[in-house]
């Protein structure tokens, strides 16, 4: 288990002050984080979660000690929706770090260098106002980020969902791109997947659109990405018989998101893997029916899939959870470093740590119990990211 307890006194004395909680209640926090990854046992031999070799850290234990970092320091990076209830909430209300300028300023502290916007809204008391999505908004955001030496690397925006694009989506997508541009983003992209559809016929119709909006994004100087979760990962039906509507019932076993990469140019479309998602498809889509009607086997690994199609992945989600066979997803979400995810020999497998940038992601990181709880998720994110080592 990795022990996250914080031994750095006067580190987490700054935090600790700078989040307005007694010492008493901050370790205690952290001490429950940790004790949340207990040792359970992987799925399958899939070499993502293959048992790690004598000597070598065990699944979920960042390696520590000399070597080489495997994310480097300007590489690290967070979405703000681990963060979005400290973003949100009154600033009047609260001696937390609240609205976008606050919430810089402290994941700065950290020692975050990237950030991945989640949207532009936040309190409207805070500074700057409710809603900071036109141009006035983004050069404010623009100018808090190089306050404290942070890049905006992408944002989980706005993607048509028509198709044909009509004009009003069009000049909603070219508006979100003017803001990326201001805000200094070399990605744009969404929380969803380009289809929801298991069929391939949907699957070209998307490819089709995301090639067209990724041209348009390319004119601005902007690679246009798509954040997948579990299901994307599930078999495409692209064989066997037909159901009453004319669609393909089986699978040639190739998986929906693999067809994707297959027909969408590289050159305009790339993807932002969620790693926690990917591992949660490892777990649940183990099995396809083949056209001749019979159930094959095919384990999906996640690391895998990117070295075979390397600069098309500029950004991960690291987010981590702890192994649990009963919720029907194989795993329990829990804050980065603490789980059973063996991201050493995923960073590792996968390679080109100056070109990746890992965004530090918890969906439950907010709590309604504890609002300081997101922002100390987010340094306990950091700081088990950063102590990563090449073997």
């Amino acid at each position: 288990m990795n022990d996250i307890h914080i031994t750095d006194h006067d580190t987490g004395d700054r935090l600790r002050r700078s989040l307005g909680i007694g010492r008493r209640r901050f370790l205690g926090t952290c001490t429950a984080a940790a004790a949340g990854a207990i040792a359970a046992p992987v799925f399958g031999a899939a070499p993502v979660q293959a048992a790690p070799a004598a000597g070598l850290p065990a699944a979920g234990v960042p390696g520590r000690g000399k070597g080489h970092p495997l994310v480097p320091e300007d590489k690290r990076g967070i979405i703000l929706y681990t963060v979005r209830d400290a973003i949100g909430r009154d600033p009047h209300s609260t001696h937390l770090p609240s609205g976008f300028r606050a919430v810089f300023a402290q994941l700065a502290r950290f020692g975050y260098r990237q950030v991945e916007f989640a949207g532009y809204s936040q309190h409207p008391d805070a500074p700057g106002g409710a809603d900071l999505g036109n141009v006035k908004g983004a050069r404010l955001l623009r100018r808090w980020l190089d306050d404290h030496g942070l890049r905006a690397r992408g944002n989980h925006g706005f993607i048509p969902p028509s198709w044909p694009l009509t004009k009003e989506d069009l000049d909603t997508f070219k508006r979100q791109l003017e803001i990326a541009c201001i805000l200094g983003m070399d990605h744009m992209g969404t929380g969803a997947d380009p289809t929801d559809s298991s069929h391939k016929a949907d699957w070209d119709v998307a490819a089709d659109k995301w090639n067209t909006l990724g041209e348009i994004a390319r004119r601005a100087g902007i690679k246009l990405y798509t954040h997948n979760h579990d299901a994307a990962y599930d078999f495409l039906l692209d064989r066997g018989p037909l159901d009453a509507q004319g669609r393909p019932t089986r699978s040639s076993g190739i998986r929906k998101l693999e067809y994707f990469l297959s027909v969408t140019d590289p050159g305009l479309v790339w993807l932002e893997m969620d790693i926690y998602w990917a591992h949660v498809a490892q777990y649940k889509f183990r099995t396809y029916t083949a056209p001749d009607g019979s159930t094959r086997t095919k384990i999906f690994d996640p690391a895998g899939l990117v070295a075979r199609h390397n600069k098309r992945y500029p950004l991960f989600h690291a987010k981590d959870g702890v192994v649990n066979t009963t919720n029907g997803q194989g795993y329990d979400m829990v804050p980065f470093g603490t789980g059973d995810i063996d991201y050493t020999t995923f960073f590792s497998r996968v390679g080109h740590h100056h070109y990746h940038n890992p965004m530090v992601e918890q969906d439950n990181a907010p709590s309604d119990g504890d609002p300081a709880r997101s922002l100390e998720c987010a340094r306990i994110g950091y700081r088990n990211l950063a102590a990563l080592r090449r073997r």
